[in-house]
């Protein structure tokens, strides 16, 4: 099958994952189980799992693009697809943390606060944002539209990586007001 015809072929699905991704997360983000009646445990030990998946993934982003550049395509594949089961991963714990826990309010003041929110903001943007461009680079790698696929995986490649490493610093900046 020609580059073209795959990349239509998944072109629906992209649209569809990129829509209902953020759609789906807000939708779930704001349902607590507590509130819904259920007596479920809070799952208060996932923000540092998740918030570690989040700096493999930036680390494993940075070997892939590595490997790339030294030739080694099938190690760059790998670890891409990787990097998308630690995004899907960190996905469904960051979920699943957040319809079973009380919501953690940031404590911090002054500059750091300002700083804690620009963070955030730009990295839920981004969150969102980065979904189609992952899954059309993705796609256009799979189908062997090397040049297509390069030449957005030079804009894909910095937004993921800092999608991953804010995953990280949010945390940490966040991690003193966790109630446990």
């Amino acid at each position: 099958m020609e580059s073209a015809q795959i990349e239509k072929k998944y072109s629906i699905w992209i649209w569809i994952l990129s829509i209902a991704i953020p759609v789906v997360v807000a939708v779930l983000f704001s349902v607590n189980l507590h509130d819904l009646g259920y007596n479920v445990k809070p799952l208060t030990f996932l923000p540092p799992i998740y918030a570690t998946i989040n700096g493999i993934t930036a680390v494993l982003l940075v070997w892939a693009v590595r490997a790339i550049k030294k030739g080694n395509q099938s190690l760059h594949e790998r670890l891409i697809k990787i990097c998308i089961g630690c995004s899907v991963a960190f996905l469904a714990m960051y979920v699943a943390y957040h319809m079973t826990s009380v919501e953690t309010k940031f404590g911090g003041e002054g500059a750091l606060r300002y700083l804690y929110f620009f963070i955030l903001i730009t990295h839920i943007l981004l969150s969102i944002i980065i979904i189609p461009f992952v899954l059309v680079t993705f796609v256009r790698g799979i189908a062997g539209a090397y040049q297509r696929h390069k030449k957005l995986a030079r804009i894909t490649y910095p937004m993921w990586l800092y999608v991953a490493v804010t995953g990280v610093i949010v945390y940490l900046m966040i991690a003193p007001y966790y109630v446990h």
